[in-house]
């Protein structure tokens, strides 16, 4: 027992193991520091010292692995998810990426799971939050989000030691699946009769970036004629125009009661453009002839309008304005867009639809698949994804496919049409 009693001090770092007064086995074991910078050590006691050692070992284990729990009361799921989307996430992520985030944060995982402890959260409780969200009228790709959301903001938890597993890891999201219907690109004759009404309007060479090259929204309302080379005949894209987010202007005292983009004396709280982050978006895109001319119109007729607004024109350098100058705002876009369909006679479809339909003409043009890639602004890594997604293979062409397969193993079109008649004679 004199051993027993004796206490056992060990180096700096290490952990030390006692026998104390009450007659149990005690151990302090250095886990890291405070954030004060002090020293912060785990305090265990057991009935021998077997036991002690092993408690010992396994929590030595977790801190060198970095899954051991941190110094201070435990987290819950809403006080981490409150911590790493305004102090992790948004200084570091994009502004829309952070808007994606922040919906799934507020709207679905801290009503939905965010009394938890963050140490005691399970996959089956994530999977019971999916659940729960599309019997209330969830899309399946909402849930994605917030599935997606989950894992990173508790990865990022995994990652400074706050808790030992990713439960959203674990969990399983509700399964996606595609509608093909939604996605149709329009044909050639639609493509024409938009470019027929196309004509009257101002900013016409707008609708035609996207139809016949798939520029997408961001990267045609954010072109500056700095971007442009007519005289070689290409642009280049580097830039993408953001969704306007507005603060209000209006004082407590006097507020104007509306919601904060409607407010008369509004602030915009986002920049106007952001550079394109992948290597891939930032890419030389060549001009068609006819869009040349479109564009040569087009400046021609802004130079128009900057002359008879005088003072009113608000300067910006962007290729496509509002009638005063200054940048398109992508929500008045989408309405152009909208009744552009209407006016032209052409069934209604999304304005990304027509990103599949460029795509698809670049196909059937028989286009190599690497300068598609180009074009469309797709990642070397996921252009093949990519292209499954948006280049759809229209039904002449699957006919004449299969008429050649005929050919081919049957014989001539002629003569498999006279076995067909034999047969139906016999």
């Amino acid at each position: 027992m004199e051993e027993q009693k004796k206490r056992t001090r060990r180096a700096n770092g290490e952990s030390a193991i006692y026998f104390g007064k009450d007659e149990r086995w005690h151990a302090r074991v250095p886990m890291g520091f405070k954030d004060d910078g002090s020293p912060y050590r785990r305090h265990l006691t057991r009935p021998t010292r077997k036991d002690l050692v092993d408690e010992v070992r396994r929590l030595e284990k977790q801190r060198d692995e970095g899954s051991a729990r941190q110094p201070g009361k435990p987290w819950t799921v809403e006080k981490w998810l409150a911590h790493w989307i305004e102090n992790i996430a948004k200084p570091v992520v994009s502004e829309n990426t952070y808007d994606g985030y922040e919906v799934a944060v507020r709207v679905h995982l801290i009503p939905g799971i965010g009394k938890h402890r963050m140490d005691r959260l399970e996959p089956e409780h994530l999977e019971s939050l999916y659940r729960r969200m599309q019997m209330a009228g969830s899309k399946a790709g909402t849930a994605h989000q917030a599935h997606r959301t989950a894992r990173t903001a508790l990865g990022e938890a995994v990652r400074r030691g706050h808790t030992a597993k990713n439960a959203a890891a674990l969990a399983k999201p509700p399964r996606m699946e595609e509608d093909e219907s939604e996605v149709e690109p329009y044909s050639v004759e639609e493509v024409q009769r938009l470019l027929l009404e196309v004509n009257k309007r101002r900013n016409s060479a707008r609708w035609m970036l996207a139809l016949a090259l798939g520029l997408r929204q961001g990267e045609t309302l954010g072109l500056r004629w700095e971007d442009v080379d007519l005289g070689n005949e290409y642009l280049k894209l580097r830039r993408n125009r953001l969704r306007p987010k507005y603060a209000h202007g209006c004082t407590d005292s006097a507020p104007c009661g509306r919601k904060a983009g409607y407010c008369p004396d509004r602030v915009q709280t986002r920049r106007e453009t952001k550079n394109t982050k992948s290597r891939a978006g930032r890419r030389a895109v060549p001009l068609p002839g006819p869009l040349v001319t479109m564009l040569r119109a087009h400046q021609e007729a802004q130079a128009r309008e900057r002359m008879r607004a005088g003072d009113l024109w608000t300067e910006s350098e962007y290729v496509f304005t509002k009638a005063l100058g200054g940048p398109l705002s992508p929500n008045t876009d989408y309405h152009d867009w909208k009744r552009l369909l209407e006016d032209a006679a052409v069934r209604d479809g999304r304005l990304h639809d027509a990103r599949h339909t460029a795509g698809t003409v670049l196909m059937l043009l028989s286009v190599p698949d690497r300068v598609i890639d180009q074009i469309m602004g797709w990642e070397p890594g996921g252009a093949a994804r990519m292209r499954a997604r948006y280049l759809h293979v229209p039904d002449h062409l699957l006919k004449d496919v299969a008429r050649k397969i005929g050919a081919a193993i049957w014989g001539t079109p002629e003569a498999t049409a006279v076995d067909k008649d034999q047969d139906n004679g016999s």
